[in-house]
């Protein structure tokens, strides 16, 4: 009995530390706080994806969960017009301007960089999805400091009922998917998702609350 007894100790401390390993890291935030940014400047996002409309998707959509949070958000289409005057037209271009230069133009308390790492639709045999997958970390303009990295992730078939379907039907799924996928940019719903995973204050681990907002410095994150 006793041997039983210390058997299933053993399993519940393995078990203890293996869901203690799987929680995520909970994000500094002390950088973030000593600089308390109020407004923000959102570069063109990198796209490192093979859809050539990934970044104009995923930028058009970014202002939303930032303004929810608080956040006074400088407006694309003005940032973007701003550059093109300037002769920056590519985004990566935008990411390598110095933060002294970006600060002279804008005057933005802190700086958005964003890494598009997958956007669109991917295949497998009877599955189609479009996923978008999204890395950003923010700077602050004046001393350089980064001070919040994060990254998020969605799919189209995360809620999906496909699994109640037999093969027949998860075949024509599946080309109806690539089909429309073709036809449409389905990536941009899901590029929504993500941007509010990635940006939302109410996300763990997303941006502090911003000081237009009435839970300001009640994140407790």
């Amino acid at each position: 009995m006793q041997k039983i007894i210390n058997k299933f100790k053993f399993f519940l401390i393995i078990t203890f530390v293996f869901l203690s390993g799987c929680e995520t890291a909970k994000f500094d935030y002390s950088a973030f706080k000593a600089s308390k940014p109020s407004s923000i400047l959102v570069l063109p996002p990198l796209n490192e994806s093979v859809d050539v409309n990934a970044s104009s998707a995923v930028y058009s959509s970014l202002v939303h969960p930032l303004s929810e949070s608080g956040y006074y958000v400088f407006p694309p289409t003005l940032v973007m017009e701003t550059f093109k005057q300037n002769g920056l037209t590519e985004p990566r271009r935008i990411h390598d301007l110095s933060l002294s230069k970006l600060n002279e133009v804008f005057g933005a308390d802190a700086i958005l960089y964003i890494n598009i790492k997958k956007y669109g639709q991917t295949y497998s045999i009877i599955t189609s999805a479009n996923v978008v997958s999204l890395e950003a970390y923010l700077v602050d303009a004046k001393t350089e400091t980064e001070i919040w990295r994060g990254q998020a992730a969605a799919s189209s078939n995360e809620n999906s009922s496909n699994n109640n379907m037999g093969l027949a039907g998860l075949l024509v799924t599946a080309v109806v998917e690539q089909v429309a996928g073709q036809i449409f940019d389905l990536g941009f719903p899901t590029s929504q998702i993500a941007n509010k995973r990635l940006l939302s204050a109410s996300v763990p681990n997303s941006l502090l609350y911003g000081p237009r907002h009435e839970k300001a410095g009640t994140n407790g994150q």
